[in-house]
């Protein structure tokens, strides 16, 4: 079978030839007989492929060469690497903002609150009670409060860029949240994702007087929930969990990641990175589509 390890750095001019040489003959040591390298992206990203070597320990041998350089690697079968299905988590994915962390800081409460985010994205907690915790301590926040918070989501680097690509080329685009609506549902929008699925806030009082109530209404999006969105979204659009991507970050994440195709934990939580078959801790989100085989040209800004 060949394989391929695609090398990606955060930015152009952080992947050079000489690197390529040597990672090429840390993997020609280990009998993979590897090829010259093909450019992607100009200094930016490149493909190794290769024979006779599981892509597992190609992986580990090309982050033992890089010596510690902020340079990702993904290594996997080159047959199929080019994907029908992304399913995306959105906080500290493709968002920079843990958002139930922001509301927080309307009440005063962020460090206490980002505290119990951390173990429950770390996978030290569980998510359902965590999130019920974390909910009901902001009760009497108004919805006008929370919804001015939209204004401040900052999408991660190559977001828009990944989304677009694999849309423009057939790919659908979910995206699943355990965080909530009141934001999904804007950043789906704006990304233009086919499908959104997060929690719902629960809020109480008179249309323009609408407070938090300090409930989630049910079902929870949990970590089944995401899982069972990408079987859904798969079987009903005839796509094999082969031909599928997900990207995420946190504990939650972590079935639909071990079952996607591709399954990229995304600058992740320690438990979650390393767990996960693939990881990017440098570069953006342009990564997954460098991963996928996408060349710079093909690539829309």
């Amino acid at each position: 079978m060949r394989f391929v390890a695609t090398l990606i750095g955060p930015a152009q001019g952080s992947l050079t030839e000489e690197m390529l040489t040597t990672l090429r003959r840390a993997l020609d040591g280990l009998g993979a007989s590897a090829s010259a390298p093909e450019w992607l992206a100009d200094g930016e990203a490149a493909d190794l492929f290769f024979h006779e070597l599981d892509p597992d320990q190609a992986d580990a041998a090309i982050r033992l060469a890089l010596a510690g350089s902020p340079v990702d690697c993904i290594a996997q079968p080159a047959e199929g690497r080019r994907k029908r299905l992304l399913i995306a988590d959105m906080e500290s994915t493709i968002i920079a903002q843990e958002m139930l962390d922001e509301i927080a800081a309307l009440k005063g409460i962020k460090p206490r609150i980002a505290a119990i985010t951390a173990r429950a994205m770390n996978g030290e907690i569980d998510f359902i009670a965590a999130l019920k915790e974390r909910v009901g301590l902001l009760a009497g926040l108004s919805e006008a409060e929370i919804e001015a918070l939209a204004a401040g989501i900052t999408l991660n680097p190559g977001a828009s860029e990944l989304v677009a690509t694999m849309r423009r080329h057939g790919a659908k685009t979910l995206l699943v949240s355990g965080g909530f609506t009141i934001f999904a549902d804007r950043v789906g929008a704006m990304l233009g994702f086919d499908a959104v699925s997060a929690n719902v806030l629960a809020f109480s009082g008179p249309d323009g007087q609408r407070a938090l109530t300090g409930d989630v209404i049910p079902p929870i999006r949990d970590k089944n929930d995401k899982l069972e969105r990408l079987i859904q979204e798969s079987a009903s659009s005839r796509i094999q969990l082969s031909e599928t991507i997900a990207v995420g970050d946190g504990a939650n994440d972590l079935p639909m990641l071990l079952s996607a195709g591709l399954g990229v934990a995304y600058h992740a939580k320690p438990s979650v990175k390393d767990a996960a078959r693939a990881r990017v801790d440098h570069a953006g989100l342009k990564a997954l589509l460098f991963a996928q085989g996408y060349k710079s040209d093909e690539i829309l800004s």
